[in-house]
């Protein structure tokens, strides 16, 4: 472990369980289990090394946040001691897509200072930037060499960032004529993230499952064609953290984006109140008098209470239950609690980003040494890597 810059101090962190899920408390498994042969004998568990990363995408907004970070926090405040845990920027696979160069570096820093404003610590947790270890790369072309062609264009996903870069209505639009090479191949680069630091958990959501059975088959592919002495990766397993899918506030069937033209659409964690306010009381909701949560018939609506319960970490079902069902109240009430929610859940991790993103030494030297951290690690496999393939 490191100690980074003796005059930085993080001010903020999430002290407050998150419920993200019932089924993450499972997930996350014990330090010790009771042995089926005696009970008063407990079974140590091997150590976890936990990897994930998040592309930069500029000035985070409220779907980034429930989508991945809150999961990370969570992580590292319930990780046993003896477990390693891993989070990268990943600016390799943004350029799968046209990206401004100036753009991207901005956003790169300042995702970096997002993590450590919602109260990620670069001393318990390696803290990185993919593009700045270069076995990642280097491990993703001898995968490409070992990856079926097949398995590639059975991934979905590179069909509906296309399609959201050619601004199509749906996947059914897209011109595989201008799928790029990086676009299509980006889940093997995914796996050498993974595998690169031998990881043995990776937190998923829905969307992101299939890419990490990709790594788990190519991993296989590797042991089995290069397994003398021994195997050398893990099958990753998933650690399956259901995701708050974040919804835009003015069209409901796409994810808060970014990209959106209609920056109403979403809200960004450097947004004032004010603002905050204004972009939910204008959110597309429906024209029932009622309260209810029913995603297929009433997204808008939905998406609200969604954003609602994140806040309160709770299980949206049970916001609904205990403030709305039985309940005369209409859509204006359900906006007055989002908005307070919102500027209230966003408070810390927005008054620390604005501190951090302008101290642009302790983010490069917070980046250097996670960066310095992960290439260590990950030389070790690199080099039995190459020993096996033959080019040592």
């Amino acid at each position: 472990m490191f100690t980074c810059s003796s005059t930085r101090r993080l001010a903020f962190s999430f002290a407050k369980p998150s419920n993200v899920s019932r089924t993450s408390k499972a997930t996350i498994s014990r330090k010790y289990s009771v042995d089926a042969q005696n009970n008063d004998i407990p079974a140590k568990r091997r150590p976890r090394i936990i990897f994930s990363g998040i592309q930069p995408t500029g000035i985070p907004h409220l779907g980034n946040y429930f989508g991945a970070l809150a999961n990370w926090v969570k992580l590292q405040r319930e990780a046993e001691p003896e477990d390693e845990l891993l989070f990268s920027v990943v600016g390799w696979h943004a350029l799968t897509l046209p990206q401004d160069p100036k753009a991207l570096v901005e956003a790169r820093q300042d995702m970096m200072a997002l993590m450590l404003a919602v109260g990620l610590d670069p001393k318990r947790s390696i803290l990185f930037h993919q593009d700045h270890n270069q076995n990642h790369v280097e491990l993703g072309w001898i995968f490409s060499c070992l990856t079926p062609v097949g398995k590639l264009r059975r991934m979905t996903t590179w069909k509906s960032r296309l399609a959201v870069s050619r601004n199509a209505n749906d996947e059914s639009e897209v011109d595989d004529s201008l799928l790029n090479t990086g676009l299509f191949t980006y889940p093997v680069l995914q796996a050498a993230d993974i595998l690169a630091y031998k990881a043995t958990h990776v937190p998923v959501g829905d969307d992101q499952q299939q890419h990490l059975e990709l790594a788990r088959d190519i991993a296989d592919i590797f042991n089995r064609t290069y397994k003398k002495p021994s195997r050398l990766f893990p099958l990753p397993q998933s650690m399956y953290t259901p995701t708050r899918r974040v919804l835009s506030l003015k069209d409901p069937s796409a994810k808060m984006s970014k990209s959106a033209q209609d920056p109403n659409s979403r809200i960004l964690l450097t947004d004032p109140p004010s603002l905050i306010s204004s972009k939910i009381r204008s959110a597309v909701t429906d024209s029932l008098p009622t309260i209810t949560y029913d995603p297929q018939t009433r997204p808008g609506t939905s998406n609200l209470l969604n954003i609602l319960a994140a806040c309160m970490d709770q299980d949206v079902e049970d916001v609904v239950r205990e403030r709305y069902e039985g309940k005369a109240r209409n859509h204006a009430d359900l906006k007055k609690e989002v908005e307070e929610a919102v500027v209230e859940r966003f408070r810390g991790p927005r008054e620390e980003f604005e501190k951090v993103r302008g101290e642009r030494a302790y983010l490069e030297e917070v980046a250097r040494k996670g960066a310095e951290r992960a290439k260590e690690k990950s030389d070790v496999v690199l080099t039995e890597v190459r020993r096996r393939v033959g080019l040592a």
